[in-house]
């Protein structure tokens, strides 16, 4: 397999991967964190690791999850010597912890990749400060468009934005990178939802942790 791919963006519907003959760690992850995840892995020379996704647009149909996730890490586990899985609970309710633990494998923590980027306490007091919070980070910032105006139907029935972001009063952007067009955006993200838009610059937050941990 090659890392073509690794300069792009992958699409929501995407499943990147990229494993050289050298791994012996395999990550699972979200689509959604391809780019970071092999960033980390190019900028500490980490060739032992391997990285295979399931596609982002996963997160429109989180009861999928679960089962797709066990497919992948018993298609792999005879492969590599450990497996780590980079998803968050992601609206499963706790059947993604179930197939982990199951299949002995080790998830990253957190309900969602909002929190391990900003880091579990920052994120709870962002939520304790206000409970009406979009949150978007770089993936979401890009798919904007795909992913949510698409994706939940508001660019086909407007009328459902109040339905569904009638109750948030903000977007919050978590930001990974400094990217003034990411930002903009962002911004624009906010305004199709009619919040008040912030900002956070995260960088890698957690993921950065737990992707040293999966190197060791």
């Amino acid at each position: 397999m090659t890392d073509a791919y690794l300069d792009e963006e992958p699409a929501p519907d995407a499943a990147p991967e990229f494993v050289s003959d050298q791994a012996t760690v395999l990550v699972i992850a979200c689509g959604a964190l391809a780019r970071e995840i092999v960033d980390l892995i190019r900028l500490n020379r980490w060739r032992h690791l391997a990285v295979t996704c399931l596609p982002a647009k996963l997160h429109n149909e989180p009861q999928k999850i679960p089962d797709r996730l066990r497919e992948k890490i018993r298609a792999n586990k005879d492969r590599f010597d450990k497996i780590f899985v980079a998803y968050a609970d992601c609206g499963t309710g706790g059947q993604l912890d179930r197939v982990v633990t199951g299949e002995g494998a080790v998830r990253i923590g957190g309900p969602h990749c909002y929190s391990f980027f900003a880091g579990a306490e920052a994120f709870d007091a962002m939520a304790e400060e206000e409970l009406g919070t979009f949150y978007l980070t770089d993936y979401l910032a890009r798919h904007f468009d795909t992913l949510i105006l698409d994706g939940m139907g508001l660019r086909k029935y407007p009328q459902m934005r109040d339905m569904l972001f009638g109750n948030y009063t903000r977007l919050m952007y978590l930001a990974q990178t400094d990217d003034p067009a990411l930002e903009r955006k962002a911004r624009a993200a906010a305004e199709a939802l009619g919040l008040r838009f912030e900002k956070q610059h995260t960088g890698y937050g957690e993921l950065a942790a737990f992707m040293a941990e999966a190197a060791q």
